[in-house]
């Protein structure tokens, strides 16, 4: 049985909003949907449902097609990602290397 996923508003509004990034992004780079489908290993339906902001295709193709697309993630300039890739390594080692459960128990009697 496929269980529907529930996605907030603001996670359906960035997926859409991506889509036509990368729509309008292609069509200015004079791409047709197979080519940029092609590029980036992927099939003109996926390719489709990334443009409408479906959430299913993987993360990893959405990335790669934005890539190629020509839409900048994260910090374009590479001396700015290495800098924010060695802040988030220096954050990673100050912080727990997991999360555990609280033991507390929450008090909702009112």
């Amino acid at each position: 049985m496929t269980r529907n996923r529930a996605y907030s508003r603001v996670t359906r509004r960035a997926l859409t909003t991506l889509g036509k990034m990368i729509r309008a992004r292609r069509l200015e780079r004079g791409m047709t949907a197979q080519e940029l489908a092609e590029r980036a290993g992927i099939s003109r339906t996926t390719l489709y449902q990334i443009e409408k902001g479906a959430p299913g295709p993987q993360i990893g193709s959405v990335f790669e097609v934005a890539t190629i697309a020509g839409i900048p993630l994260l910090h374009e300039d590479k001396a700015m990602r290495a800098l924010q890739d060695v802040r988030i390594d220096e954050k990673l080692t100050l912080l727990p290397k997991r999360a555990r459960p609280s033991k507390k128990e929450v008090d909702d009697d009112f």
